[in-house]
């Protein structure tokens, strides 16, 4: 397959914790919204959804045995090896929730590495949009991926649009995001394979990290 024909793959990461999620719904859409856009030069694009609340219990168990299970081996290597990736978290006392994070501490530092990442949020109030800024946007910084400048918060008021563009601004937020996302995959001049046993942190390097210097 060549490269003007092969599979652009998108990976969108959830931290919803309820069923129902707006959580998911959220990722859902912007994951939609860039699958349209890159699917508009005629290449396929494979979308793919992990839902971090069915890893919850192997996420804690690799951060304290270092040794992921095979369903949580298999979501890191698919979010490492994606074109581009959309993560979309809760926001709990004003920043990401504690499995978002933890699911990205598991990561090898340098995985994501230049990868574009779009972020999102969804919370309760208006109030908690800055987490995107103060929390997640930093968190992506630091693991050097491109993050893309839309960053999307959905407030529980936004979920019941009214069709007026002019107050109803979730559907234009999520599209523009959307369309950032897809030029930045578009523009990314390839990438290394993945490397699934490095991706995950080893348990040696997370005790490290957690002495003082």
């Amino acid at each position: 397959m060549t490269a003007r024909t092969a599979s652009r793959r998108l990976v969108a990461v959830s931290a919803g914790l309820s069923r129902p999620s707006s959580t998911r719904l959220l990722a859902d859409r912007l994951a939609e919204a860039a699958r349209q856009k890159l699917s508009a030069d005629g290449r396929p694009v494979e979308v793919r959804v992990v839902e971090l609340r069915e890893l919850a219990v192997d996420i804690a168990n690799n951060l304290v045995t270092g040794f992921p299970g095979p369903e949580l081996r298999e979501a890191v290597e698919a979010v490492t090896g994606a074109d581009g990736v959309i993560a979309v978290t809760p926001v709990f006392s004003a920043s990401y929730s504690g499995l978002f994070k933890s699911f990205f501490d598991v990561l090898d530092k340098d995985a994501l590495a230049g990868t574009p990442v779009l972020i999102a949020a969804t919370g309760g109030t208006p109030r908690h949009s800055l987490a995107l800024e103060h929390a997640l946007r930093p968190l992506f910084a630091y693991l050097r991926a491109v993050v893309a400048p839309t960053a999307v918060y959905a407030a529980s008021e936004d979920w019941g649009g009214t069709g007026d563009p002019l107050t109803d601004t979730l559907p234009s937020r999520i599209a523009r995001a959307g369309g950032e996302l897809a030029e930045l995959v578009r523009a990314r001049s390839g990438r290394p394979d993945a490397h699934p046993v490095e991706s995950v942190v080893p348990f040696e390097e997370q005790l490290r990290a957690l002495r003082p210097d």
